[in-house]
């Protein structure tokens, strides 16, 4: 009896053209990422293994919805635009569709129950560190994987995949400029703590002043939300003070340019007055007065590669690790916010 021959997989495609299964999703999803060379060789593969997308199956495997979660504790924060725009220039391609979820009043897991067990949604890429890890860990796997990636300035349970920055490091780099420019008293507006989590821009501050052998006081360190508001309010109360720190390092753009906003109020000048250096580089920091020195995150780069890992997850591609961990590096971005003290 003639045994019946498997069809070619994807695998079978990767091993002819000797590149990875994901290289080969990427020329078949979106020719454009991959150079001429290589997608000649793929494509020379496809022809030789005879391989074929079978559209009806892999409808069935996604569920039919071809949908993806985003799901973002405020959306009304301009730092998720840029990354937002890249999640769907990268889904789109590959034929997915693109949810935006807010926080959705005080239980955060009726995203979970809304989009996934109502299979509305296939995947999500989570923006929120205070989801329930227990929930999220009941997600619906998709090829044995959990089908989940986690962009966050926090670290959340070894167990998930993630795409993140150097957010600790990276604040240590926005310290050491300060002190760089001769700054030895140096404040911060932190922002919240996320439950147990580590707060990575927090840990970065200490680190760096421990480093340096400069005192952390805590007259000198300013609660905020990571809003512009409570940005304000730290800048206020800086304002009020008799014995001030010469620089303050934020823990995002928007509560820098709130700070400078409210001791500009006051008559306070930046950076003749104070040094202010915020984290992000949302566009509004280039363009306010004065243009915010910052910790530059690769925001487009944020959302291209977690989505990249998400779809490879839907779609059966295998990872480069399991689970995927990804750290992407900030950059320094020295604007007029910042200089040496006051004599």
């Amino acid at each position: 009896m003639t045994a019946i021959r498997k069809p070619p997989t994807i695998q079978d495609v990767a091993r002819f053209a000797r590149v990875s299964a994901a290289t080969v999703s990427r020329v078949l999803s979106s020719p454009e990422r991959v150079s001429e060379a290589t997608r000649e060789r793929v494509t020379e593969a496809v022809r030789a293994t005879g391989y074929t997308i079978n559209q009806a199956a892999r409808s069935l495997r996604m569920r039919a919805t071809r949908t993806i979660v985003i799901a973002v504790p405020n959306m009304g924060n301009p730092y998720y635009s840029t990354i937002l725009d890249a999640v769907v220039t990268e889904a789109a391609p590959r034929g997915y569709g693109v949810l935006v979820a807010n926080r959705l009043g005080d239980d955060p897991t009726e995203w979970l129950r809304d989009y996934f067990f109502s299979n509305r949604a296939d995947g999500l890429l989570l923006f929120d560190a205070s989801l329930d890890e227990e929930e999220l860990s009941h997600l619906p796997l998709v090829h044995g994987r959990l089908p989940l990636v986690v962009v966050c300035d926090e670290l959340l349970a070894p167990r998930f995949n993630m795409v993140t920055t150097d957010n600790a490091a990276a604040s240590r780099r926005a310290v050491r400029h300060l002190v760089d420019l001769g700054h030895r008293r140096i404040g911060n507006v932190r922002g919240r703590q996320v439950k147990n989590l580590t707060n990575e821009r927090w840990l970065g501050f200490h680190e760096e002043m421990h480093a340096a052998g400069l005192e952390v006081r805590e007259d000198w360190i300013f609660q905020g939300d990571h809003s512009i508001d409570s940005g304000y309010e730290a800048g206020r109360r800086f304002a009020r003070m008799r014995d001030r720190p010469t620089a303050v390092f934020a823990a995002n753009d928007e509560m820098a340019i709130g700070f400078i906003s409210a001791v500009q109020g006051y008559g306070i000048s930046c950076p003749r007055d104070v040094s202010v250096i915020g984290f992000d580089d949302i566009t509004m920091a280039k363009h306010y007065t004065p243009p915010l020195t910052t910790m530059r995150q690769p925001r487009d780069q944020l959302g291209r590669r977690s989505t990249e890992a998400l779809l490879n997850i839907l779609e059966g591609v295998p990872l480069e690790s399991e689970p995927f961990r990804l750290v992407l590096t900030c950059e320094l971005v020295v604007r007029a916010s910042t200089a040496p003290p006051p004599a």
